[in-house]
């Protein structure tokens, strides 16, 4: 193994939101989940639990979703009943944080020639979250209740390994914390039980490669800019 290998890997990871209506082998499947589960977690817990959508059970849950985010459209008071289960954003947005997210936002709608004002373009194109990008695969991840903060840090490199061990495999994903707010519709159609709390979804697939949305890539900052050298 080389670094260039892992490196390639981990750079060619993006989210991409346009996939190709290609199935993905389920042997596929189980590999990057058997692989990722390598993920360290505080005193080997392993809190994962992983719920994969495909076929009608994909397009069931997708109907529900996309009527759900319609009527709130039609209807904002309804917003109220679709809360997620955990903070992922902070409630008050500060610099440089909320400076990275309206770049990466109107850069991205700029890209799909969406404006400011074009609410049902963007209603449009946020839905296509809940469409899974029309990936062929859907991923539903849950933990239990019960758990502390700390599994979710856990979550986060065994996320990390599905989506680095996907683009080993010619595949491409895009984790999506937008599901959150549908847990009440998401939980009892994947079975779930009573103690388990959403985390995310991800879509996973081929990537369309003539589609311009897949053009877009977000910049990262200069190691220099978040690292301190203490000597």
């Amino acid at each position: 193994m080389t670094a260039a290998i892992v490196d390639d890997a981990i750079r060619s990871r993006m989210s991409v939101r346009a996939f190709l209506p290609k199935d993905v082998a389920r042997e596929d499947i189980e590999a990057i989940l058997d692989v990722a589960s390598r993920a360290p977690s505080g005193t080997n817990c392993q809190p994962w639990k992983v719920y994969v959508l495909q076929g009608a059970s994909r397009d069931a849950l997708v109907d529900k979703t996309c009527a759900a985010h319609d009527a709130i459209r039609a209807n904002p008071e309804l917003a109220a009943q679709y809360q997620e289960e955990y903070d992922y954003y902070p409630a008050q947005w500060v610099s440089p944080y909320i400076d990275r997210r309206r770049k990466n936002g109107w850069g991205l709608y700029g890209l799909l020639g969406i404006g400011k004002a074009d609410k049902d373009k963007m209603h449009v194109q946020h839905q296509r979250n809940f469409r899974f990008f029309d990936a062929p695969v859907g991923l539903m991840f849950t933990v239990d209740k019960v758990m502390g903060r700390g599994s979710l840090v856990d979550y986060g490199a065994f996320l990390q390994n599905i989506m680095v061990a996907a683009r080993g495999r010619g595949l491409h994903t895009c984790p999506q914390a937008a599901w959150n707010g549908f847990s009440s519709i998401i939980l009892p159609h994947i079975g779930a039980g009573e103690g388990e709390m959403l985390v995310c979804g991800m879509s996973l697939g081929y990537a369309d490669p003539d589609a311009p949305v897949n053009t877009f890539h977000t910049p990262r900052v200069p190691v220099a800019d978040f690292t301190r050298w203490m000597e």
